[in-house]
């Protein structure tokens, strides 16, 4: 790739869902337009993308992978962007960078509804994007069929730019809407033009003339000629689809077999000739291209390879990017541009060029970098996803204990969508993700990057315990072996608090029956003992009087006193029908208006109380519904959840209060104990 001003550049984020096919579309991308002489393939492990070991071993895309071609003068830089919604934090990050993307999805209604977030986000960040309908040799339902059901998640109208040529079932090439010519598919070469089908003359007038009328929308001009009943100039409609792409107004629909290279020629046609400059994404993000003052870009991801070398991936929003500078107090140590595992060095970056920065030290995925000291305002960032599931994680190699924490904040900089945490409560370290399989390519990242293998168990819960009844009771520590002894004497109340209330310690001494200084030491006790009740869980909202003992004046202490207060509460507690309590939550779950019934059920069956539900704002036919459920409920909840909804399904929880376990799930609980 040539160095060159902005307008030649062109960035753009391929998505989808798993399985539709991306990884395979951008090898046909880059073998079709000449940046790679021999296609690769996902099940041989020889592609372009996909090509760390984790994404092998599961046949998927789990990260970004950059790569970058030229066609007809014009530079591209692809981002292949995982499918899987336990990897698309990875994706929402790519396309904060992206100047364009193309929606990959395959020809079946049923699984359209699975773009729905994707069209959400894109239309939300106003990212011109355009979908390409991939393996249709495996189309069970008809085009306008697939083109209508998505029109039912994208809030952006649809502009079909071809019409499929049939062969019985055999999809054997294409009518361009715009040109109104035939183009039957020969593999490896370029579609032949073949004489225009006479049986969809009729179908193909019908789909073209809706595309002319989507652009009238936007188009005074166009839509007096189509008034007049005047054919519009192709160089006319181009221009339309253009402007109204860049300005995310339409999404353009190509179709084709990316095994095959079918469809994909024109699908880099219209990428040439109508994929925005860099400039109409840099001003819709209120930058200034044309400033060469200040440099500003952002970091899109961050790479650590096996030998703990970092590399951050880089959109340049403005000015120039040039090897040795330093952004944000740190120097740039090496500028690549990259072809999937492979990296070029490069000098200098322009204006919408998205290259990788070595040894930026300390910088963040998301981060705003500039060469200026003056403060700037941070670019938008995607937003990170709360974690949804967790595994307790322990070293398998004792001697590695040491090593966890260094190698775990390395990849939580490559994947911001993990996090972990010390519970204060189990004493356990939780690994947080967005599920199974995401923590399972963890877990192998961490040992195949840094040689630390982790043994992983669901993590316990954080039951605590109280109380239902009162109860007074008489403690005395007396000891003697020679010399002074040692005593202590009280008397506790020992009381139920409201849920919620904690623990409180109160003393009504009369008369200096137990010494000021010797108090300290009964609360100390108790205290002591609630750290592990009857059932062996912490004791919650309980109240403890002090009101009465007595003490000796040579054998007394606090010490003493402490250990009356434990014989005190060890005895006093079983008769206060201690109860078990269990974390509640407040989950808020999304999906769309059809899967709703079977949320509220899912939501029963796992012992949760329904708040109420309510159509989602800014979310067509999806609805929210909110509930409480208790954590020992929660752990495969998010799975249950999107095996019911497609995958699209999502959650929200925050921790609400305590209740009472049932006696049936007491019971198990402290079996397993």
């Amino acid at each position: 790739m040539t160095e060159n001003s902005g307008a030649s550049i062109r960035n753009i984020a391929i998505v989808g869902t798993y399985s539709s096919g991306k990884t395979t579309l951008l090898e046909s991308l880059l073998f079709v337009s000449g940046a790679i002489h021999r296609k690769g393939s996902v099940n041989d492990g020889n592609s372009v993308g996909d090509f760390s070991v984790e994404a092998k071993t599961h046949n998927m895309t789990i990260e970004i992978t950059s790569a970058y071609t030229q066609y007809q003068d014009i530079n591209f830089t692809f981002l292949d962007c995982p499918g899987s919604v336990e990897f698309m934090q990875e994706t929402y990050n790519a396309l904060v960078g992206a100047g364009m993307a193309i929606i990959v999805c395959e020809p079946s209604v049923s699984k359209v509804l699975t773009l729905a977030p994707l069209f959400k986000f894109l239309d939300d960040w106003q990212i011109p994007h355009l979908v390409y309908i991939n393996k249709m040799d495996r189309s069970q339902d008809s085009f306008l069929d697939v083109l209508k059901a998505i029109k039912d998640v994208s809030s952006r109208p649809l502009v079909a730019q071809q019409y499929p040529i049939k062969q019985d079932q055999d999809i054997i090439g294409y009518i361009d809407l715009i040109t109104e010519q035939a183009y039957h598919y020969h593999q490896g070469k370029v579609a032949d033009l073949v004489a225009f089908p006479d049986d969809l003359k009729e179908i193909e007038t019908q789909t073209r003339q809706e595309m002319l009328e989507t652009l009238a929308d936007f188009d005074d001009h166009l839509l007096e000629e189509l008034l007049e009943e005047i054919e519009p100039p192709q160089e006319e409609i181009v221009k339309d689809l253009k402007m109204e792409l860049g300005a995310d107004l339409i999404v353009p629909v190509f179709f084709g077999i990316a095994s095959e290279d079918y469809g994909v020629r024109p699908l880099l046609d219209c990428l040439t000739k109508e994929a925005p400059e860099p400039s109409v994404t840099s001003q819709r993000r209120g930058l200034n291209i044309s400033n060469q003052d200040t440099t500003i870009a952002q970091v899109l991801k961050t790479y650590y390879n096996a030998q703990g070398g970092r590399l951050s991936l880089v959109r340049v929003w403005q000015g120039k990017l040039t090897d040795g500078m330093t952004l944000n107090g740190v120097r740039v140590g090496g500028m690549y541009r990259l072809m999937g595992s492979q990296q070029k060095s490069l000098n200098s970056a322009e204006v919408g060029e998205i290259v990788a920065l070595g040894r930026l030290e300390g910088i963040k995925t998301g981060e705003t970098l500039t060469d200026t000291s003056n403060k700037l305002k941070s670019l938008p960032q995607a937003q990170v996803f709360k974690p949804v599931y967790a595994k307790a994680v322990i070293a398998e190699n004792r001697q590695d204990e040491v090593k966890i924490s260094s190698a775990i904040a390395k990849i939580l900089e490559e994947d911001t969508s993990l996090t972990w945490e010390q519970d204060e409560n189990t004493h356990e370290v939780i690994l947080w993700g967005q599920g199974e399989i995401h923590l399972q390519v963890t877990l192998e990242r961490l040992k195949n990057k840094y040689n630390l293998s982790l043994l992983t168990q669901n993590p316990k819960i954080p039951y605590k315990e109280t109380i239902r009844k009162s109860t007074n009771v008489h403690g005395r520590y007396k000891h003697q072996s020679g010399g002074h002894g040692a005593f202590g004497d009280v008397y506790l109340d020992i009381k139920p608090l409201q849920r919620g209330e904690g623990f409180q310690f109160q003393q009504k001494i009369v008369g200096g029956v137990v010494p000021k200084q010797y108090i300290p030491g009964v609360e100390t006790g108790v205290r002591e003992y609630l750290q592990q009740g009857v059932l062996g869980y912490p004791v919650v909202d309980i109240s403890v009087t002090l009101t009465d003992g007595s003490y000796h004046s040579v054998d007394s202490s606090e010490q003493a006193f402490k250990q009356a207060a434990r014989i005190a509460m060890t005895e006093g507690m079983p008769q206060c029908e201690p109860i078990l309590l269990e974390p509640v939550l407040q989950v808020d779950i999304s999906v769309p208006s059809e899967f709703t019934s079977k949320v509220l059920q899912l939501v029963s069956t796992h012992r949760g109380q329904i708040l109420g539900y309510d159509a989602m704002e800014d979310w067509q036919n999806w609805d929210q519904v909110n509930g409480y459920l208790p954590q020992g409920e929660m752990q495969d909840f998010i799975i249950e959840l999107r095996s019911l909804s497609l995958g699209v399904g999502f959650f929200n929880w925050r921790y609400d209060h305590l209740d009472q376990v049932p006696d049936k799930v007491t019971s198990k609980v402290l079996s397993r104990e």
